[in-house]
């Protein structure tokens, strides 16, 4: 990541909260991938509830006129509003996004600050330049989002929607504000103990759920972890992430040479789960002593270090702590601490290893109703408020992410899961909203030190 650059907000509120009194107003849809909107066929206001009308939150004013929903607004401005469709010719606003600040760039993307128009949710916006993507990356990109999509944990950053346009691809992803564990510890030095041991709680809790799902990282590290709050972290990037079985052997050598395990160094095959559960061994001596186990100027010598296996442990690092960070940097692959291990071992005891969220439909629809859990249900009824409807989730021409529609519904439902759930909530968390901007850019801004990232070849 480039040094994170302050970000001026502009208050969202009411963009879409008022409602514009009209006569006759058809009301208008989104179409796969496109920031355009296309005409969805006038659609009657009656109805037994708010789950079964289709035109639910229309209102009629004292003048009899009929009042635009939220979600008719945003699309009549979409269409006709000269200031928006600037913004989008600009690059400042993508389907139902208002894109802010810079957070970070990379060798292949862009990630930006964005609000969504509907819901006032803060989203991270990754941007990928289409015409710099080979084949081989375009895979990789593949595999992130639907590794993203299998995965439903409060630790692990969660993906709403992929916006296409003829040139760029949009991943909207949750927005965790707080910055990177490694710009923190290189800012500030090592963490505490205590607050070490509840952010590897929660680290552990998120790689047990990516397991469990059959989804390997295999670029866990530091710079990978973000804070949502002071006390809660959201493993992110799944670029070089992977489906496979605990049994199954892998041969692609990728991720971040100081993570490396030390079977990524030979020519042979290997287990996805020893790899990271290795890279966890290497960020959690990180985390307790603010410097990597192993240390060397080229890759070359990176890699001899690695497969000679000798590093030392401070003294000041408990002997509890020592013992596990041992127990995970085992050579041998069979012989480290399985996450179970971990989650038992003395220096954990009495932390909490969160659980995973309700697992949900990814792709609404009206046949879901009868099935959908009271999440989901309470999910759509505030969806309706904001004018979608169950129609309009009929008349939906996609069945996947690349849907404005559907991403709202992530974005409500996550909302929902986590007030159900007590966790904390960045978008509307007080602790997050009224930091200062700059102070959080002084904070989490890189040091200057920065691991490099490469594929093994």
């Amino acid at each position: 990541m480039k040094e994170m650059q302050g970000i001026r907000e502009e208050s969202e509120q009411g963009e879409y909260d008022d409602e514009r009194p009209v006569a006759t107003r058809t009301p208008l849809g989104f179409h796969r991938c496109s920031t355009e909107p296309t005409n969805i066929s006038r659609q009657d206001s009656t109805g037994p509830s708010p789950l079964s009308s289709t035109h639910s939150s229309s209102v009629v004013n004292v003048d009899g006129e009929r009042r635009l929903t939220p979600f008719e607004r945003l699309a009549q401005d979409l269409s006709q509003d000269q200031r928006i469709i600037k913004e989008i010719t600009l690059g400042k606003r993508i389907g139902f996004y208002r894109i802010r600040g810079e957070l970070g760039s990379g060798n292949f993307s862009q990630v930006k600050l964005g609000i969504h128009a509907l819901t006032k949710e803060k989203v991270a916006i990754k941007i990928l330049d289409k015409t710099k993507l080979d084949q081989k990356t375009q895979r990789l990109l593949s595999r992130e989002i639907s590794s993203m999509e299998r995965l439903h944990h409060p630790n692990i950053i969660r993906l709403y929607e992929v916006v296409e346009t003829l040139a760029k691809l949009h991943i909207i992803m949750e927005y965790a504000g707080g910055g990177e564990l490694f710009t923190k510890i290189s800012n500030e030095g090592k963490l505490p103990e205590l607050e070490a041991k509840t952010i590897f709680a929660q680290v552990v809790a998120a790689v047990s759920h990516m397991h469990a799902n059959n989804i390997i990282h295999r670029d866990l590290k530091a710079e990978n972890v973000f804070y949502a709050n002071p006390r809660w972290i959201k493993v992110g990037d799944f670029g070089f992430s992977t489906v496979a079985s605990i049994d199954q052997t892998l041969n692609t050598f990728c991720g971040s040479p100081p993570y490396a395990a030390p079977e990524l160094f030979k020519d042979e095959s290997y287990y996805g789960t020893f790899v990271d559960l290795w890279a966890m061994g290497i960020m959690l001596y990180f985390i307790v002593t603010g410097i990597m186990p192993f240390r060397a100027e080229t890759v070359a010598k990176l890699k001899k270090c690695i497969l000679d296996g000798s590093y030392t442990i401070p003294s000041y690092v408990s002997d509890s702590c020592q013992f596990l960070v041992r127990s995970i940097l085992k050579h041998i692959p069979q012989d480290r601490f399985t996450l179970d291990e971990i989650k038992r071992c003395d220096w954990l005891e009495g932390e909490e290893f969160p659980g995973a969220l309700q697992a949900y439909n990814l792709h609404p629809s009206n046949a879901d109703l009868h099935t959908a859990s009271e999440e989901e249900r309470e999910a759509r009824v505030i969806l309706n408020d904001l004018g979608i409807t169950n129609d309009h989730f009929r008349k939906l021409s996609t069945r996947d992410s690349r849907n404005g529609i559907t991403g709202t519904y992530r974005i409500v439902l996550h909302r929902v899961q986590k007030k159900h759930s007590g966790l904390p909530d960045v978008a509307h968390d007080h602790v997050m909203r009224d930091y200062n901007l700059n102070e959080h850019t002084a904070r989490f801004a890189p040091s200057g030190k920065q691991s490099k990232l490469c594929v093994i070849l």
